[in-house]
């Protein structure tokens, strides 16, 4: 078997205990290690997708343990599309890191590795109660994260957190609990095949199972009416944290993606496409609910965590149109809004640190000392952002316009996107204006100072928008093949039916 499957969830584990044994060393060299780790599984994620490019299926069966017995790994073009975009934003977060918030707690380092640890599993399973051990995973170490450094401004939205995706975890037990009651798997290759044989008083269990699980995906995507945590939770944390929470969404739309094109998708008879009839209509009204809340954002934390639901409802209404073109251009835009919103989480931090006691709220407030450099990062994240040429934000919602049949779909989609993508562009040049160019007289007393790990960590995941333009063809490419493996399962079905035990690992 390819060993190489495992290191995205051995990496981040190991790190991470031996930042629990080492709690008391210096930090400096706990600082060492811990970006030894993240360096080290950034390579491994980037060679698991150029191996993944060639379009086949690579398993991972734990002790040899044929599926859909045994806990098993899966790498496609889309699981490991999502370790390398999640491992790149890691490694800058977790340089940014190093300017002293992982100063404030000891764990921050250990935390922070067993956040990656939760999401990798949570790409790789190819098992549903794997998934919901993923999500735990990421629960427990985001709630710490959350809550890193103190403070009663952080108390409240994590207890609101925490609550909720507690909540959504007993749905999830509960969903899993009912499928596996009526089709005896949770191996989701396995349930591919017998959910479409389920008939009688059984549809009706895997019916709402699978109802089940949509409502749970959605909380952890953030989905209308279930997104209203996530603007106070992400503006109270720390700068590195917030930024990489910017993926944390994706999980609940990738599981969406993973599941509901698998389990659910076009071969699951009556069953087939439950609940995308419902996803389109909320993924708009989450687009717009989004709009709103950046629009009267008092701060640009703010801004930018409604910035995060306003991508989730984009993302959502691409793959709810449920075709091979739409998909494609989800995915697209699903690389574009991670990096460049956890880069303007970064640069949002940088421009608070040297405005004094406005922070990062939307007033006037003395000249800051790097204007300059801020306020074109956040010019460039800002547009990205919000869609404009010609950066990847706009051949992103581009793709995402083109790919829908004409139909009522059309209308809605085009409307909401264009009128939500103009009042974004009216929400960050309200906020870019007061806060860089509206300035009063006088100083403000020891600015932060810009050093260069930290510039260059907001720097560079600002500057994957320029990236993603000048490789927009191999990246459209990669994704279109992506979204083709997706909608045409078949393959991934076939690892049922390759034995593990004698070393079969591609398909």
């Amino acid at each position: 078997m390819n060993h190489l499957l495992t290191a995205p969830i051995l990496l981040p584990l190991l790190g991470g205990i031996l930042q629990i044994f080492m709690s008391f060393a210096p930090l400096g060299l706990r600082r060492t290690l811990a970006l030894a780790t993240t360096t080290l599984l950034l390579v491994v994620a980037f060679s698991l997708l150029l191996m993944a490019d060639d379009g086949t299926y690579r398993a991972y069966a734990f002790g040899n343990w044929a599926p859909p017995f045994g806990i098993v790994l899966v790498l496609d073009r889309l699981s490991a599309m999502m370790v390398f975009m999640t491992a790149l934003l890691a490694f800058f977060c977790h340089i940014y890191s190093t300017r002293g918030t992982d100063a404030v707690g000891r764990h921050f380092h250990a935390l922070f590795l067993f956040q990656l640890l939760g999401l990798n599993i949570a790409f790789l399973t190819g098992d549903l109660f794997n998934l919901f051990v993923a999500f735990e995973v990421l629960l427990i170490a985001s709630y710490g994260l959350l809550m890193h450094g103190g403070g009663t401004a952080r108390t409240v939205p994590g207890l609101h957190y925490v609550v909720l995706n507690l909540i959504g975890s007993s749905l999830f037990l509960i969903a899993v609990g009912l499928l596996y009651s009526v089709v005896g798997t949770l191996n989701m290759a396995d349930l591919a095949v017998k959910v479409p044989q389920v008939s009688g008083n059984d549809l009706l269990l895997v019916r709402a199972a699978g109802m089940l699980l949509l409502v749970v995906f959605a909380l952890k995507a953030a989905l209308l009416p279930l997104c209203f945590w996530l603007p106070r939770a992400y503006a109270s944390a720390t700068a590195p944290v917030a930024a990489l929470f910017a993926v944390m969404t994706k999980v609940g739309i990738y599981a969406i993606l993973r599941v509901y094109l698998l389990v659910f998708g076009d071969n699951a008879g009556p069953l087939a496409h439950l609940g995308m009839d419902w996803l389109f209509p909320l993924a708009l009204v989450t687009l717009a609910a989004g709009v709103v809340g950046a629009l009267g954002s008092d701060g640009l934390r703010k801004l930018v965590a409604w910035q995060v639901i306003i991508s989730v409802g984009t993302l959502l209404a691409a793959i709810s149109l449920n075709t091979v073109a739409s998909t494609s251009a989800a995915l697209f835009y699903l690389l574009n809004t991670t990096w460049v919103v956890g880069g303007l989480f970064l640069v949002v931090d940088l421009v608070a640190r040297q405005r004094g006691s406005a922070q990062d709220r939307i007033v006037t407030a003395p000249r800051m000392r790097s204007r300059t450099l801020l306020s074109v990062l956040f010019l460039i994240g800002a547009t990205a952002a919000a869609g404009l040429p010609p950066l990847s934000g706009f051949f992103a919602k581009v793709l995402i316009l083109e790919s829908v049949q004409p139909g009522i779909e059309l209308g809605w989609l085009w409307g909401v996107i264009l009128v939500g993508g103009f009042l974004t562009v009216v929400a960050y040049s309200r906020a870019g204006s007061i806060v860089f160019w509206r300035n009063v007289e006088g100083h403000v007393r020891d600015p932060g100072q810009l050093t260069l790990p930290v510039t260059v960590s907001a720097g560079a995941l600002i500057a994957m928008s320029l990236v993603i333009v000048a490789f927009a063809g191999p990246i459209s490419r990669y994704t279109d093949a992506t979204a083709q493996q997706l909608h045409t399962p078949s393959a991934y079905i076939e690892i049922l039916e390759t034995p593990m035990v004698n070393g079969g690992d591609t398909l």
